[in-house]
């Protein structure tokens, strides 16, 4: 049984492969029957625009039908154990899509499954979304081995999800965080054992300079929200602003996962501006997602 809960889940062997496969799903944008008269099971436990509406299209592009359920709805938000909601969902539908708190209640669902799980977003990981992130680069410069691509911000989720995709792509990753935001160690460290050219520096300006493409997102993540005075001013020097890309490549892309703090983590002129690829991450979110289920159902 396959589950994608990390980048890590897929094969780094056939990484390239499946990216031009994504790219044909984009090009054709036509019904598949991957999931002909199968159900996916949607459990939000936090609130989205674009990942549910994502993947709600993708699962009826790839011929199935879903159900969309919140904690009001599922047990997950109740006392019942998550391996006996494991064992009866799989008994019901094909197919889970879980947005949760802790990566540890996609793992435990994922043990007790009989069918796929997806990670739409955890607190430690957001896969889906790098993996979106990735195809909207390869689409412009496919060879991965000449880039620096550059994170600027909270060592969060998706800081998390790019240290592992590192580990798949050739890349340079420059990391720059705030003293008490970074990544855990233990993961970078193991992603360079793994390969992954990954350098850490609490210096945005450092970790922007010839950067090709450079990446952020909000400065507190859901729920950590009740932290954001506190943090606006720790990150006020990561904003990713015209004086920040100015260090990097003059044709330097930029990218963010939406929703964005315009004013905050990056300014409105940078997201509207011609540097800005953050609408083309957003549409590659339902491409590359038909491309992971079709995977894990192949």
């Amino acid at each position: 049984m396959k589950h994608f809960l990390t980048i890590r889940d897929f094969p780094k062997q056939d990484i390239e492969k499946f990216l031009d496969r994504a790219l044909e799903i984009k090009r054709e944008r036509k019904i598949l029957d991957v999931l002909k008269n199968r159900c996916a099971v949607l459990i939000f436990e936090k609130p989205s625009t674009r990942t549910r509406v994502s993947f709600e299209v993708a699962v009826r592009e790839l011929g199935g039908y879903s159900i969309f359920m919140t904690p009001k709805d599922s047990q997950l938000g109740r006392d019942e154990p998550l391996k006996d909601t494991a064992r009866v969902i799989s008994r019901y539908a094909h197919l889970m899509i879980v947005r949760t708190f802790g990566q540890n209640k996609l793992e435990e669902l994922a043990e007790y499954s009989t069918i796929p799980v997806v990670n739409a977003l955890s607190n430690e990981f957001h896969p889906c979304q790098v993996m979106s992130d990735l195809l909207t680069i390869y689409e412009r410069t496919p060879d991965f081995s000449r880039l620096k691509i550059a994170w600027v911000g909270d060592g969060n989720n998706m800081a998390n999800s790019w240290i592992n995709a590192a580990t798949l792509l050739p890349f340079k990753l420059t990391i720059s965080c705030p003293k008490g935001y970074e990544p855990k160690k233990e993961l970078i460290e193991e992603a360079r054992s793994l390969g992954a050219n990954i350098y850490f520096t609490y210096d945005p300006k450092e970790a922007v300079e010839g950067a090709d493409y450079v990446n952020t997102d909000v400065w507190a993540s859901m729920g950590l929200e009740t932290d954001l005075s506190k943090r606006k001013e720790i990150f006020r020097d990561y904003q990713v602003n015209e004086k920040l890309l100015s260090l990097a490549k003059e044709d330097v892309r930029v990218m963010h996962c939406l929703p964005a703090h315009r004013g905050e983590e990056i300014t409105d002129d940078v997201i509207e501006s011609e540097y800005s690829i953050v609408w083309d991450q957003a549409e590659n979110r339902l491409h590359m997602q038909k491309a992971i289920l079709e995977w894990l159902f192949s």
